[in-house]
Parts: C-alpha cells; sequence; structure tokens
C-alpha cells in the first residue's frame, strides 16, 4: 500500500474511531444526567414534604403554646422568649423551603448539558461522516482540502453551540427573590 493509501485509511479510520467512541460516551454521559434529574427531583420532592410536615407540626405545637400562654400561667418574659424561639423557627423552615428550590436552576443546567452533549453528537456526526467521504487512495491535496473544509464546518457548529447556550441560568420559581448564575 503507497504512502498516500495508507494516510488516507489511517486519517478515515482516525476520525470513525472519534465519531464512534465518542458517540458512545455521550451516551453514557446523557443516561448520567437523566439519572441524575430524576434522582434530585425525587430528593427535592422528599424534603419539600417533610420540611411541610415539620412545619405543620411546630405549627400546631406553637397553637398549644398560645393555649398555655393565653391561660395567664406564663410571665411577660416567656411569652416574648416563646415568640422570638417562633419567628426564628419560622424563618429557618422559609429559608430550608426556598432554599430546596435551587431544583430549578439545576434542572437548567443539566438542560444546557443535554444540548452541548446534543452538539457534540452533531459534531461526532459531522467527522464520522467526513470519515466516510475520504476515499483510500485519495490525493493529499483532496485529503488535505477535505480535512479543511470539515474543520471550517466543525468550527462553525462549535460557535453556533456556544451562542445558543451562552444564556445565563435564571431561577423561574422562586418566591423570595432572582437568582441569576453565570
Amino acid at each position: 500500500m503507497s504512502k498516500k493509501k495508507l494516510l488516507g485509511s489511517q486519517v478515515k479510520q482516525l476520525l470513525s474511531g472519534v465519531s464512534d467512541h465518542g458517540n458512545a460516551h455521550l451516551l453514557e454521559v446523557e443516561t448520567d444526567l437523566a439519572q441524575t434529574t430524576i434522582l434530585l427531583g425525587e430528593a427535592i420532592e422528599k424534603l419539600g414534604v417533610s420540611f411541610m410536615a415539620l412545619h405543620a407540626a411546630i405549627s400546631s405545637e406553637q397553637e398549644e403554646i398560645n393555649l398555655i400562654v393565653s391561660s395567664g400561667g406564663v410571665s411577660d418574659e416567656s411569652v416574648l422568649r416563646l415568640k422570638v424561639i417562633q419567628e426564628d423557627i419560622a424563618r429557618h423552615i422559609s429559608s430550608a423551603v426556598t432554599s430546596l428550590q435551587f431544583q430549578d436552576l439545576t434542572s437548567q443546567l443539566i438542560s444546557r448539558t443535554l444540548q452541548r452533549c446534543e452538539g457534540l453528537r452533531e459534531v461526532l456526526g459531522t467527522l464520522g461522516v467526513l470519515g466516510n467521504d475520504i476515499e483510500h487512495d485519495g490525493e493529499s491535496d483532496e485529503l488535505t482540502a477535505l480535512l479543511r473544509e470539515t474543520t471550517v464546518r466543525l468550527e462553525k457548529q462549535s460557535a453556533d453551540l456556544k451562542n445558543l447556550l451562552r444564556k445565563a441560568v435564571h431561577q423561574k420559581h422562586l418566591d423570595s427573590g432572582d437568582i441569576e448564575l453565570f
């Protein structure tokens, strides 16, 4: 086999291998992200239910304390301390529930990561197509032109993806204010 034929064959094998292995790894990444999304959703839901149950229990306890206080058997100083404690508990529970809403932000990040995977899959597909287009016995000038054309196409795909995903992650569902990342 001549050097020209060998070079074309090796480039074709390299590009096809990069495309195939890259796609296999992307499939694993997408599977992991899907599982992460499911686990995150379940964890947030369970934590939210637990915090709401805790809030209900504390509210019930507060009603009992209010009954005891209204009976007149508690000093004014104790009543003031109980009110401060009640306010602290309410603030902490509200803060914890609000913090759980970070799921909105992480879901946006996971969605963007999946979009990046799709963009990378397109890039790898381009490499795979290029690998199929290369002739085993093609001239080095033809190979050089094909590689140059592919490089331009890959740079455009990369720039398009970058522009699409260069958006900040915004909180959509927090009641206590707005958060913006990046």
